[in-house]
């Protein structure tokens, strides 16, 4: 009855915990994110309305095949039906208005709604993205634990790969492995496509940096936990080395890593557009580089929400992942 008792009690302090974390981080960062995606939207929208030159005489040139320079008579129609006419702080106005209901606006380029572009070309970005990610993960961790507090050349191998990791150019890198696994070895298709084959190099592309990074962080976290006492307690009830690596230190050592995998998401998307130009991969990144030569404004400001968007979500993630696997921070 005593034990029921306690349990019946435990469980609503549980749940209520639960809730208590939901409030104090979740509801926050909501609401930083609405912040975050308002301000993206923002800087975008200034950052293509205040670049010089005219974007009707831009839109019709690219429309025609010419560049030439264009009359007044000859803009009108593009200046009226995209509002280029009307002043900065009335089409900021019409631009937010329409991303508060959910419109993205029309393309400049391709005439089609901004929604329906990156809904044809998010997946691939997506897998990709995701990919790396996870075999950025793989990468710090197989290395992390092969390589963290063992002899001082293993240890010393260990941090010198993940520092020249971290410096490789996502462009070099990519090129280097295409010239050697694709056209040189002939293991992976040339122009990357949508198949499995054809996302491995792209992904070790990104994932390859962005694993040294994460290694930096992991490792020293890794070498600071080994050396607590609960490692100690562990050795003396029996518990080999590598039990204690897996079962211990290794999950205090991942809290740095969940903390910088909302930051790589945003910076794998941002890096996607690196990847799929090396290897003629479809996705975002050839959306957003042709939006940007065309100053298309409606779907670079679709694709640079998405990213703060993907930003959010991610960090949010991340508090969720951060108690997951400390349940300590629950309280705090």
């Amino acid at each position: 009855m005593t034990t029921a008792t306690i349990d019946g009690l435990e469980r609503p302090e549980r749940s209520a915990t639960r809730v208590l974390f939901i409030v104090r981080r979740i509801v926050p960062r909501m609401l930083s994110g609405v912040l975050v995606l308002f301000a993206a939207a923002s800087l975008t929208f200034l950052a293509q309305a205040l670049l010089p030159g005219d974007r009707a005489t831009l839109l019709l040139n690219q429309q025609t095949g010419q560049t030439i320079q264009r009359t007044a008579q000859e803009l009108a129609p593009i200046n009226a039906e995209f509002g280029f006419n009307a002043p900065l702080i009335v089409q900021y106005g019409r631009f937010i208005g329409g991303l508060l209901t959910g419109n993205l606006g029309t393309s400049y380029q391709l005439h089609k709604p901004v929604a329906e572009i990156i809904g044809e070309q998010f997946m691939p970005t997506l897998t990709l993205t995701v990919t790396a990610l996870l075999l950025a993960w793989v990468l710090t961790i197989v290395w992390t634990l092969l390589t963290a507090r063992r002899r001082r050349l293993v240890s010393t191998v260990g941090t010198a790969a993940e520092t020249i990791a971290a410096g490789l150019p996502q462009y070099w890198l990519g090129v280097v492995l295409l010239v050697v696994f694709a056209i040189g070895l002939k293991w992976f298709p040339v122009i990357g496509g949508t198949s499995v084959i054809g996302l491995v190099l792209p992904a070790f592309t990104l994932a390859i940096p962005l694993a040294g990074f994460m290694g930096q962080a992991t490792r020293t976290e890794f070498e600071k936990q080994y050396d607590q006492p609960f490692v100690t307690s562990a050795r003396m009830r029996g518990m080999g080395d590598v039990q204690i690596r897996l079962r211990h230190v290794l999950r205090h050592a991942v809290l740095p890593g969940i903390t910088l995998s909302g930051w790589a998401l945003g910076s794998l998307f941002s890096g996607a557009v690196i990847a799929e130009s090396v290897f003629a991969r479809p996705g975002l990144g050839t959306v957003l580089l042709s939006a940007v030569n065309s100053r298309d404004l409606p779907v670079v400001t679709g694709i640079v929400i998405l990213i703060a968007l993907l930003y959010v979500v991610a960090n949010i993630i991340v508090d969720i992942a951060y108690v997951i696997v400390d349940p300590r921070l629950r309280t705090s």
